[in-house]
């Protein structure tokens, strides 16, 4: 993890909110979040975006401290979300010679969430590869679209060789927590970016064209070292790849029956030589946190008991936040439970089969409120056909 000192002349602005527990009203948090703004300091003094609602003063009193008397000259707008953008308004009344930075969606979405100002003489429109030249620094533009809003722009800084990443190589988590990167990254992007994978690749296309000596997101910490192993995650994430050898079992049971199932088939993928086997019980796993994993591993096993001839609905949203983000390049097993009608395995494998490159494996195992002898033997072969692969 990296400190929040830029340079003598670029100066970190942002704040954490240590008390939110839900970010976007639907991602938990255990250890806050991170809200990131920047200052570069030059002949023309230009601001990063802007903060929270809920940080407000404090991002004021911080700008103020690091403006030491002058003035913003620009307002540069990564990304319009309420979490980056909530600010520009007060800013734009606070300093009405300041110029606003931004590509024509940019300002598009901005007339929409600020209705009560006329920016028409203060826009300052770029195109991709377009160069703000401010003393010093040269400030130049990519367009990033869907990454994750259609405006997203990222800025690269041409003399200290440092990319403004917008929401790019984000994390959850307030500044000061100490923990690895990976785990919430990865939570974060599989949750929120995880949909746009082709536009990642596009975009990590063209930062492969710049000298990147560190990376400043909207969220989390700056990255500073080793930024060839950060590249390499979103790569492959973005690719959706495996990032590793494992089976995740996603399972959702009403009674126990179908978890004590899912457990025997652990146990037996464990003593048939599987290196790495994570059970997930949806009924209690953040869903994000599943999502993440399920991007993670390499195979995936869904079991689920049956539910108003359907399918129960910790496994339902499961497999539908699966399917938004484009889940897709893996080897998955069913295994299923109903009392006198078993449902759950046809509903599975309806929603598998609308993603892509998915190989079921064959048959779906069924359990019949509790499992079987026969149940056992089944596991084995799906076991078996799993590690075959």
């Amino acid at each position: 993890m990296s400190d929040m000192t830029i340079s003598k002349d670029i100066i970190h602005i942002g704040a954490s909110d240590k008390n939110i527990k839900i970010f976007e009203s639907q991602y938990v948090l255990e250890n806050g979040m991170s809200y990131n703004s920047y200052l570069i300091k030059d002949e023309k003094n230009v601001v990063l975006d802007t903060i929270d609602e809920k940080l407000t003063d404090k991002w004021f009193e911080k700008l103020e401290k690091a403006l030491d008397g002058e003035k913003p000259d620009y307002l540069i707008i990564s990304h319009m979300e309420p979490d980056h953008a909530y600010n520009i308004g007060e800013l734009a009344k606070k300093y009405p010679e300041m110029k606003i930075v931004g590509n024509q969606l940019t300002f598009n979405m901005l007339a929409n969430f600020f209705k009560e100002i006329d920016f028409s003489n203060r826009k300052f429109v770029v195109m991709e590869g377009d160069v703000l030249d401010i003393g010093k620094h040269k400030l130049q533009f990519f367009m990033a679209p869907m990454v994750h809003w259609p405006e997203v722009m990222v800025t690269y800084e041409q003399t200290e060789k440092i990319l403004f990443s917008a929401d790019g190589f984000g994390k959850f988590g307030a500044l000061d927590v100490d923990e690895e990167w990976d785990c919430e990254a990865r939570r974060y992007y599989f949750g929120i970016v995880g949909k746009y994978g082709m536009q990642v690749q596009a975009l990590l296309k063209k930062a492969a064209n710049l000298d990147i000596q560190m990376i400043c997101p909207l969220h989390g910490p700056i990255l500073k070292e080793n930024l060839g192993y950060y590249i390499d995650k979103y790569n492959t994430w973005s690719s959706y790849k495996p990032e590793e050898e494992g089976i995740y079992i996603a399972c959702s049971s009403i009674y126990g029956n179908t978890l004590k199932a899912a457990q025997k088939l652990a146990e037996i993928l464990k003593e048939k030589g599987a290196k790495k086997v994570v059970l997930a019980d949806l009924t209690k796993e953040d869903w994000a946190e599943a999502v993440e994993d399920a991007f993670r591993y390499s195979h995936l096993i869904v079991a689920s008991s049956s539910y108003n001839a359907g399918l129960f609905p910790p496994m339902k949203q499961f497999l539908d936040h699966l399917k938004e983000r484009n889940y897709q390049n893996r080897t998955v097993g069913i295994l299923e439970n109903g009392s006198w009608a078993p449902s759950a395995g046809k509903c599975m494998k309806a929603t598998l089969e609308e993603m892509k490159n998915i190989n079921t494996i064959e048959p779906i195992i069924t359990i019949k409120s509790t499992m079987s002898d026969e149940n056992i033997s089944q596991m084995e072969e799906m076991a078996d056909k799993i590690l075959e692969k």
